[in-house]
């Protein structure tokens, strides 16, 4: 028996999104009500969470693909299923491959917790190491609001390096530049930046007359 993914209301005026993220692939373990994709429409990124528990049969929508309103996302299928979480307590229990490298605490506490996918662009884009950030969301899960406080933090303990490790730290930054796809807000945002840019004035007129004679 299998359950269906599917494009939920978006709001007011919206009846498209574009696939961001896939949070789970074709055979990994969910359970009910787990994060599994995130979707991006003109105002907001919308994360749809599996609706029962399984395994993720088929992804029908790929990243990057737009989808309306109650368009098939993928399925969920009965069952445990062999997942990339499940391996360490297999090998744990067979005991012919058990890895005796030691764990830090927290990530043996983190590694089966599902971050925001809000949060997990932002570390990306700013090269952080979730092990460092705090969590504040349900189960100790990384928010985007956590994330955003650490870069604070980073920029503050910056501004206190001197000028040339600064200087330096800029130039390897440059040589780090890449190019990404933009989002669909981001989209939105720009082609209304540039309607705004065609459309107002963008000048001020002054017109100058001789009064003297009428005081």
């Amino acid at each position: 028996m299998s359950a269906e993914i599917r494009v939920p209301a978006l709001g007011e005026s919206i009846a498209e999104a574009t696939v961001g993220t896939w949070l789970k692939k074709v055979g990994d373990a969910v359970q009910a009500d787990e994060l599994v994709v995130e979707l991006e429409t003109d105002k907001v990124a919308l994360e749809v969470a599996s609706p029962t528990a399984g395994v993720i049969g088929e992804i029908v929508a790929r990243e990057g693909d737009n989808v309306e309103v109650g368009a098939l996302l993928a399925t969920v299928e009965a069952g445990s299923g062999v997942s990339a979480a499940s391996k360490p307590a297999e090998d744990a229990v067979s005991g012919d491959s058990v890895d005796e490298t030691p764990r830090a605490p927290e990530t043996e506490a983190r590694r089966d917790k599902e971050d925001a996918p809000s949060a997990k662009k932002m570390m990306a884009e700013h090269g952080l190491d979730s092990s460092t950030i705090e969590g504040t969301g349900r189960d100790d899960r990384i928010m985007k609001e956590d994330v955003q406080k650490a870069v604070v933090a980073a920029n503050e303990a910056l501004a206190n390096v001197p000028t040339g490790v600064v200087e330096s730290t800029s130039s390897l930054e440059a040589v780090r530049e890449e190019r990404v796809r933009m989002t669909r807000l981001r989209q939105t945002i720009a082609r209304r930046l540039k309607e705004a840019q065609n459309t107002a004035a963008m000048l001020t007129t002054y017109n100058e007359a001789d009064m003297s004679a009428t005081m």
